[in-house]
């Protein structure tokens, strides 16, 4: 059989060589430290819990939901209000399976093929996937450390921008841990405006935000809503990672295209995760804050303890990873290889940069999803084999 052109479009799995060694080195019976995966290893809240089986328990909430629950759209919005004083009504709002399906299918109801959109580098992979199945042409604009990881619309040729589409934003940004500023905001929503682009800000780690910093939403800027919306989501500042709970947010013709476009392909939210999203959205957030507060102690461990040992890195100001520069020492800029020896000689698992994009490589990422005590075995694991030297 033949199959779909479209499938070209995407390159072979980059972890499979990842995971066969964990294979073999598991099988070997060697110690591993896997920080590769962002996803969280904190408990879901009981409360969270609690509302899931009890929906899951009622025999008419099994059948096809066809549309968001006026009450989930109501808690969305006197969420937003109560968190980032942002202003939102119903129709500004629409349901995904996490941010993950949802960037990777809103470019079918915002662009034509051979459409221009512009996606940072180094960027999640989704974006780049999502460009891909939507047949649009990337341009990739830099976030590097000489400007500390963030946008800088200065470095978009104007050409590029008369015929772009729209621009994802991504802050706090994974990989690289960067968080946004009023100045950031402000000159996006100017650009935006400037040449007619839409902005869409991934919003996953506004509750992830270290030494002080208070996390926000791109609406709450004066004239976001008019050039754009954001994917929020429920994962990780609540550990609902598996239930996929996400949401599109903002101006509501966007909406309305997205709404449509999953539509064709879906027939609504399972009630009882939309009940579970409701008693997030309602119930107590004294959790995410803590949990941020035990993730800053996990990026302390992690860059204090790599830094002791000489491996020169910043620490990350937000978002639950960690972006690495390949050790001075290590003599290759192959972020792949020196993934496959970091397993090998530490047995600590890391993703490399090069799956981040153009600008990835050079760089490896840890995912913060072990505790402190554990972090500091996998630092000292990584002194003790040698690799920095």
């Amino acid at each position: 059989m033949q199959f779909s052109d479209r499938l070209g479009r995407f390159e072979d799995e980059i972890f499979a060589a990842l995971n066969e060694k964990k294979l073999e080195l598991e099988a070997q019976g060697r110690t591993l430290y896997n920080m590769s995966v962002g996803t969280p290893d904190f408990e879901t809240p009981l409360h969270i819990r609690t509302a899931l089986a009890e929906a899951a328990m009622d025999p008419e909430n099994w059948k096809y939901a066809l549309r968001d629950l006026p009450e989930l759209l109501d808690a969305v919005c006197a969420y937003y209000e109560r968190r980032f004083g942002v202003s939102i009504t119903p129709d500004m709002v629409c349901s995904c399976y996490g941010t993950q399906e949802g960037m990777g299918h809103v470019g079918m109801a915002l662009v034509n093929e051979g459409d221009t959109i512009l996606l940072p580098s180094p960027c999640y992979p989704v974006f780049i996937a999502g460009a891909k199945m939507a047949g649009a042409e990337p341009w990739y604009y830099p976030m590097t450390a000489d400007t500390e990881f963030l946008p800088d619309v200065s470095t978009i040729p104007a050409d590029v921008a008369e015929r772009a589409k729209f621009m994802v934003v991504s802050l706090p940004a994974n990989p690289m841990g960067s968080v946004g500023n009023d100045k950031v905001y402000n000159e996006l929503i100017a650009f935006a405006n400037e040449h007619d682009i839409l902005l869409l800000h991934d919003n996953a780690y506004s509750d992830i935000i270290f030494d002080g910093v208070k996390g926000g939403s791109f609406l709450q800027y004066d004239g976001a809503v008019d050039v754009g919306a954001e994917f929020f989501s429920l994962s990780k500042s609540f550990d609902v990672t598996g239930a996929r709970m996400s949401f599109l947010i903002g101006r509501p013709d966007v909406v309305a295209a997205f709404r449509k476009l999953r539509s064709q392909i879906d027939f609504g939210m399972f009630l009882p995760i939309q009940k579970a999203a409701i008693a997030a959205l309602e119930g107590p957030t004294d959790m995410v804050e803590e949990q941020c507060r035990q993730y800053q102690a996990r990026r302390d461990a992690l860059c204090r303890g790599l830094r002791s040992i000489g491996w020169d890195l910043p620490d990350s100001k937000g978002s639950m990873f960690v972006w690495a520069p390949l050790p001075a020492s290590y003599g290759s800029n192959d972020s792949m290889q020196f993934c496959l020896d970091l397993i090998e000689r530490a047995g600590v698992i890391t993703t490399p940069g090069v799956s981040f994009g153009p600008l990835g490589e050079g760089y490896t990422r840890f995912a913060l999803v072990l505790p402190p005590e554990e972090i500091e075995q996998a630092v000292q694991s990584i002194a003790d084999s040698g690799i920095l030297k």
